[in-house]
């Protein structure tokens, strides 16, 4: 029996994952489509500039950690959108700093990106510096499980219109990889995203890295508190909507970032915590500066309003970074 399911008889039923894949990169997926991702929902990227400019800090200190090599170091950007991070770390870099910009994305390249940037389907196979990954695991496509009326485990198919069905059983290495990460009470109903495919992504692309940092940072959760009934929804024109494999929206679900973790190893943090690590803390600015600066003063509130954006509790903040180091010396 296979351990994922391909389309049944018949043309209209598949496993999430298969339709996913569909929707989201087959010839007419979303994420081709010529507005980019950024015409349908908001990232950290374009929340406010202070994350690029926090990715940049970040290349600096890699770079550093590196002894800072004559030749420079790369900076890979995994799911770049249309290259909105990479512009945003070239902008906050200083003037000559020796960077190999790639971006990593299946849409053409944008006619107006930077020349610096070299477009990519594949990251480079040897990578001297920063890999970072941003809300790029939610969307690497994963089968999902639900309990019948009997507490046995079987995927969920799905239809074009989003109609759902229960499928076979699920067996093998998903079954194991559910046991291990998202066990699932017997419930009719409850329901997990199998993030096996998410886990051998990461590896994958933490394996491009010879000497440097990997980071992804996504919207996550851990073992000892999965949802019961999963996360994946849809996202279309600024508003979540219901998950349709139509390649009209957005398919998304939370990252189960503890077991990428467990085959990469790392460390795993929130956004809040890393980007405050990075500088980006919030602070309001002495209300003293509003009368000898004004124009100063009113810069720095929105700068911390940007910044309490992006480490927000209960939003962007609550994202978790997974970092993979390798070839660093312990406490560079």
């Amino acid at each position: 029996m296979p351990e994922r399911p391909e389309c049944s008889p018949g043309p209209q039923w598949c496993g999430w994952r298969e339709a996913t894949e569909a929707a989201l990169y087959g010839p007419a997926g979303f994420y081709l489509r010529p507005e980019g991702p950024a015409g349908h929902f908001r990232t950290s990227v374009h929340a406010s500039p202070l994350f690029a400019e926090a990715v940049a800090r970040l290349l600096r200190e890699t770079y550093e950690s590196l002894g800072a090599p004559p030749s420079g170091v790369d900076l890979v950007d995994i799911g770049a959108g249309r290259g909105e991070l990479l512009t945003g770390v070239l902008a906050a870099l200083p003037a000559g700093f020796p960077v190999r910009a790639y971006a990593v994305e299946l849409a053409p390249r944008p006619a107006s990106l930077d020349h610096r940037v070299e477009w990519l389907a594949e990251p480079p196979a040897r990578v001297t510096g920063l890999l970072f990954a941003n809300e790029w695991l939610d969307n690497v496509p994963v089968d999902i499980a639900e309990c019948d009326e009997e507490g046995v485990v079987r995927y969920v198919e799905v239809a074009a219109d989003g109609t759902e069905r229960l499928g076979p059983e699920v067996t093998g290495t998903d079954a194991a990889w559910l046991s291990r990460w998202w066990p699932l009470t017997g419930r009719p109903g409850h329901r997990a995203e199998i993030g096996r495919p998410r886990d051998e992504a990461w590896a994958a692309a933490v394996a491009t890295v010879t000497a440097g940092r990997a980071v992804t940072a996504d919207y996550a959760h851990t073992r000892d508190a999965r949802p019961p009934f999963g996360t994946l929804t849809g996202f279309a024109a600024g508003r979540e909507v219901r998950p349709v494999p139509d390649g009209t929206r957005d398919l998304t679900s939370h990252v189960a970032l503890d077991a990428c973790a467990a085959l990469t190893g790392g460390h795993l943090t929130t956004q809040r915590t890393a980007l405050h690590q990075l500088g980006i803390g919030g602070a309001r600015p002495p209300l003293s500066l509003a009368s000898t600066d004004p124009a100063a003063y009113v810069r720095a509130l929105s700068s911390a309003g940007e910044a309490a954006e992006l480490t927000a509790r209960g939003g962007l903040g609550d994202f978790g970074w997974l970092t993979c180091e390798v070839g660093l010396s312990p406490g560079r």
